[in-house]
């Protein structure tokens, strides 16, 4: 009986049977925050990109958007911009950012009173950028079941073309 009391007392294992119980949970904690901050910076490269896209489209010649519909060039150039950050294409900004896993349209609808200085020869308005995109985000720990296959980030932005 003796021993079986200084077999409960003892406290030599302690502290190693409380990591093996606690050490699971901090590394699940630590993946989620690599999980999460990944996420996070794909969407803003997302956001950048679509934002450099609207840009390069804003600033191509008004003759390029007659009648307010971009010509296939301009679609061109800045779908390869959003993408590629260049306007010829190359490496896409994030690994697996293709054309088939994203969705960029190009669209200048003339919806601004603005008819006055450059845009004098447009009664309808300004014509007007919209670039979307739309990226499948892939996980850093696909392998190990933070699956993500119905995750993707989403990207707006918009611009008036100023034709310079």
């Amino acid at each position: 009986m003796k021993n079986v009391h200084s077999l409960i007392a003892c406290k030599k294992g302690a502290a190693a049977a409380e990591m093996a119980l606690v050490t699971p949970l901090l590394i699940i904690i630590m993946f989620g925050i690599f999980e999460a901050g990944n996420f996070f910076w794909n969407q803003h490269i997302v956001s950048t990109a679509v934002r450099d896209g609207a840009r390069f489209a804003a600033r191509n010649p008004l003759s390029e958007f007659a009648g307010c519909v971009p010509s296939a060039s301009v679609v061109t150039a800045t779908r390869n911009v959003t993408r590629t950050g260049r306007v010829a294409g190359g490496t896409p900004r994030i690994a697996d950012w293709t054309d088939g896993t994203t969705t960029i349209t190009v669209t200048s609808p003339c919806n601004s009173t603005t008819t006055s200085g450059i845009y004098v020869n447009y009664p309808a308005g300004a014509p007007v950028v919209n670039v979307t995109a739309t990226v499948t985000y892939n996980a850093l720990f696909n392998n190990l079941g933070f699956t993500t296959t119905n995750l993707s980030m989403e990207a707006n932005a918009q611009a008036a073309v100023m034709g310079f």
